[in-house]
């Protein structure tokens, strides 16, 4: 690894609009081979684009020997007993997701049509389902979060289960999660509203597995909710529940009211159970709370080379006290946010120990509808920590009860702002 840069430049905030951090949906793994194709045919699949399929191998990859893999195709095609299963676009698109997942990075993934369009639909945020975020803890598929207000977390559904079974009767569908991909999850747990879905789940405390059934609905949440909160409800409880498309416009909204809001003493940013989205939507949103050129985020690349990311406007809401909410379902983007108002405003964060993802991804869109996410970099907190895996420790750590009513995480960040 190259030694850090002595000095590094001021880079625009606009060129985080290319990258793009998902928990969820955005945390995958996929399975297959490499592709390339044969001289003189289309092939097509419902839901693909066509694409034509050559043997010849590029001048610059002449060195690499491809034989096993058109002996394996001609083989497909001179023995297995089902032409019909034989669809040549489907072999096409499963090597090229298995070429990128022998990388053996789950969150570089290669995303057909119809499993791009399943993630743009979770960042516009509106869709049937139950509404859980899911990823992986190692090779296991997690709940990152449940969404708020969502049939999943009315179920009792809790950031860190693990889904080992999943089972819809409607679908034919009863099978384990052990191999499954993030694709084959999400369009096997999502179906139409009123329809159900079984989870079977492991939960760290518990000695044995347990099943929740949970009826589909449509999701649509907000991206930023505000209330007031204390005694004299002058402490502003902010709720940033995803950093999607809309999270912007709705911030705006709610800094606009804020700054108006008269004898306002603190504010409470709640980003428990928000599994991430957008970069540029955390940056943006801790520069509101920094002062101008602070840094943000770091990003570090392959070879060790640091690139640091700047606020750029009037933090408008700099002078206000500010407690950070976090648990184990804050990933990604919150994390980002969390980090950078701990290391650069000295901000307390409040709850339990983060998720734990410290990477960045760049989203590119391939032709006929289908996308690549490609890991680019880890990115590091201002002070260089790196929570992949290990999460944000809080620096005032209080237990989620389940048993109680009350939300004493919340109740331990009043009490902060008014000390």
């Amino acid at each position: 690894m190259q030694p850090e840069k002595p000095s590094i430049p001021k880079v625009p905030i606009t060129i985080l609009s290319r990258l793009l951090i998902f928990i969820l949906i955005i945390s995958a793994s996929f399975t297959g081979g490499y592709f390339f194709g044969i001289n003189g045919f289309y092939a097509s699949i419902k839901g693909y684009p066509k694409v034509t399929i050559r043997r010849e191998v590029p001048q610059d990859k002449t060195d690499l020997d491809f034989s096993l893999f058109w002996r394996v195709w001609d083989t497909l095609y001179s023995k297995y007993y089902d032409k019909t299963k034989l669809i040549e676009s489907g072999l096409v698109y499963g090597a090229i997701r298995g070429m990128v997942a022998a990388v053996g990075d789950p969150y570089t993934v290669f995303l057909p049509p119809e499993e791009n369009k399943v993630v743009q639909e979770d960042l516009q945020g509106n869709f049937d389902g139950i509404g859980i975020q899911i990823g992986f803890k190692g090779t296991q598929l997690v709940v990152m979060a449940p969404l708020s207000s969502s049939p999943a977390e009315k179920a009792g559904i809790k950031a860190g289960d693990y889904i080992i079974a999943i089972k819809d009767e409607k679908k034919g569908i009863d099978r384990g999660t052990q191999g499954i991909t993030l694709p084959e999850a999400v369009q096997t747990i999502r179906g139409p509203k009123g329809t159900s879905v079984t989870l079977t789940l492991t939960r760290e405390g518990e000695d044995e597995p347990f099943e929740k059934e949970i009826t589909r609905a449509n999701i649509d949440v907000p991206s930023v909710t505000v209330e007031y909160v204390g005694d004299q409800e002058n402490i502003a409880h902010v709720k940033i529940l995803k950093f999607a498309g809309e999270t912007l416009e709705e911030w705006e909204n709610t800094v606009v009211e804020l700054v108006k809001k008269p004898n306002l003493n603190g504010i409470i940013v709640d980003v428990r159970n928000n599994p991430g989205g957008y970069l540029q939507g955390a940056v943006e949103l801790a520069s509101d709370f920094l002062e101008d050129g602070q840094v943000v985020v770091i990003e570090q690349d392959g070879d060790g080379s640091k690139q640091e990311f700047r606020v750029e406007k009037l933090g408008r809401l700099r002078k206000l006290k500010t407690v950070v909410l976090i648990n184990g379902g804050s990933a990604s983007a919150s994390e980002i946010f969390a980090g950078a108002l701990r290391d650069a405003k000295a901000v307390n964060l409040v709850g339990e120990v983060s998720f734990g993802k410290g990477t960045i991804q760049e989203p590119q869109q391939i032709n006929g509808g289908a996308g690549l996410h490609i890991t680019i970099a880890r990115w590091l907190t201002p002070n260089g920590t790196w929570v992949n895996e290990g999460g944000l420790k809080p620096d005032s750590e209080v237990e989620d009860n389940p048993d109680t009513s009350e939300d004493e995480q919340l109740q331990k960040a009043i009490e902060i702002v008014r000390l």
